[in-house]
């Protein structure tokens, strides 16, 4: 296949598939208990220097707790999928956790606004980056999971984020007509946040999945924080529900609202008064490290953290607030 134009951008992972088999043929595909604390699969799973990337999709189904949990244990030169990250961006960026970063949407909580912090660090030098878009990384993850080294896209082409992306432009050689080779993306560890899951790792989600199913298939160790632990007895009764099996996934972690503050479709809004109390709270550097420290830092975990910012008062409201919305839109 002839190379028209390269990107100058760095690649953070390697793409080649046989060396991703290489590692998955040795993983094991038990059907085994794989419940832990949310502290000991970060602990076990999450290291300085791996290559890290988060599941859900901007502010929704985003695995905050465990986001939490890896500034606490102060993990450091990360690399980084930024593929529509809002609030876990944020947070990441707080922590100086990752020095290599995949980006495409970064800083942005939305229309929430820009986060200061997360601009000021992507401004500081300190980290190294390679440009795409959503449907690409997106793209890279699917060639992963079909055990690839590349996939065909037209996107990019004419426009500066190819230019600094790492992508190469091709000739097909069918048609001579011009695709854009977008490089297999092959995470150290993915963190994924779903409504239910089995002890062994089979998990349901539900609503938008994005490219959650390819992130864990290409993930070489899957972490599942999950809103409730379900009888694989349920999974058995319905099986075409379950969007992550059990073989993929290394950890469970049950942590009920697991995503706040963020959204969970159908089980909880997103608590907007906290997250504009983020964004405020960075405008001051030495006010920022003392929201930092009171809200993650000194917390224990996610239940002092919630706790800490209305408690279960809170959940409720934001769970009533999910389902008026719910009910609004089908009621038309």
């Amino acid at each position: 296949m002839k190379v028209l134009e390269e990107g100058n951008g760095r690649l953070f992972t390697d793409p080649d598939p046989d060396k991703a088999r290489e590692f998955f043929r040795h993983k094991s595909r038990k059907l085994e208990n794989k419940l832990m604390p949310l502290k000991t699969a970060i602990e076990k799973f999450v290291h300085d220097g791996d290559y890290l990337a988060i599941g859900g999709f901007g502010a929704n189904r985003t695995p905050i707790a465990a986001c939490h949990e890896i500034l606490r244990q102060g993990r450091k030169h990360m690399g980084f999928a930024g593929h529509t990250s809002t609030h876990d961006f944020e947070i990441l960026c707080a922590g100086e956790v990752f020095d290599k970063c995949d980006i495409a949407y970064i800083i942005g909580l939305e229309a929430r606004g820009l986060s200061n912090c997360a601009r000021k660090y992507m401004q500081s030098g300190k980290v190294e980056i390679c440009e795409w878009t959503n449907y690409a990384l997106a793209a890279r993850l699917r060639a992963a999971a079909a055990g690839v080294p590349f996939a065909l896209t037209r996107n990019m082409m004419g426009t500066d984020t190819f230019t600094y992306s790492g992508g190469k432009i091709v000739e097909c050689p069918f048609t001579g007509k011009r695709f854009v080779a977008q490089p297999a993306l092959y995470p150290d560890i993915s963190i994924i946040h779903v409504h239910e899951a089995d002890i062994y790792g089979n998990c349901r989600i539900k609503g938008i999945m994005v490219a959650d199913d390819d992130l864990a298939r290409a993930s070489k160790h899957v972490i599942i924080t999950t809103e409730r632990l379900v009888p694989n007895e349920e999974i058995r009764r319905d099986p075409t529900a379950t969007r992550i099996p059990y073989y993929l996934v290394d950890a469970v972690c049950e942590i009920p609202f697991g995503a706040y503050p963020g959204t969970m479709a159908y089980e909880y809004f997103s608590d907007e008064p906290h997250l504009k109390e983020w964004l405020k709270a960075e405008e001051d550097p030495e006010k920022f490290k003392e929201f930092l420290k009171k809200n993650i830092y000194d917390c224990k975990d996610h239940y002092d953290y919630i706790e800490l910012n209305g408690g279960i008062h809170k959940m409720n409201e934001l769970r009533m607030k999910e389902h008026m919305l719910h009910k609004e839109v089908n009621n038309g």
